[in-house]
């Protein structure tokens, strides 16, 4: 890193700390005027493409898991922080995949098996729109199956 004051090529490392935004704080000191300086380190992520069912591609948003699951559970006793931590818990969960792509259905399931545990309404409406239920039947064969 180049010194700010002086502008020699080399400084070394003095503290280092991860910061609340998600980058690294170092405390850096000049190997030529020894003067103290701070710098960010930003990871440079890589996109993750979502393939939709119609084969189509776009950048994973995890604004569009928070819009479903804020609808699934419309008027149901789930708390912002609950749905907070339940998108933040699957965007964790790609991102750790340490993969570049992953299916809308793959992310689908990941929402419902934490819907399942957080609220079961909120789970079927989000599974009638996800499996996208064609008749009574499909949707009454998905209550039993929750009720077990």
């Amino acid at each position: 890193m180049r010194c700010p004051t002086c502008g020699h090529p080399d400084s070394k490392v003095i503290d280092s700390r991860p910061t609340e935004e998600g980058s690294i704080r170092r405390r850096r000191e000049c190997l030529s005027c020894k003067r103290r300086f701070t710098t960010y380190e930003i990871f440079d992520a890589v996109p993750i493409m979502v393939t939709k069912k119609d084969g189509t591609q776009e950048m994973f948003d995890k604004n569009k898991i928070y819009s479903g699951v804020v609808k699934s559970c419309y008027k149901r006793p789930v708390t912002k922080e609950q749905i907070d931590a339940l998108v933040a818990d699957v965007e964790q969960e790609i991102k750790n995949s340490l993969t570049d792509g992953i299916s809308s259905s793959e992310i689908g399931v990941m929402v419902m098996d934490r819907l399942r545990v957080l609220d079961a309404v909120s789970y079927v409406r989000f599974a009638s729109v996800y499996r996208e239920f064609k008749d009574v039947d499909t949707f009454m064969k998905e209550l039993k199956s929750l009720k077990k």
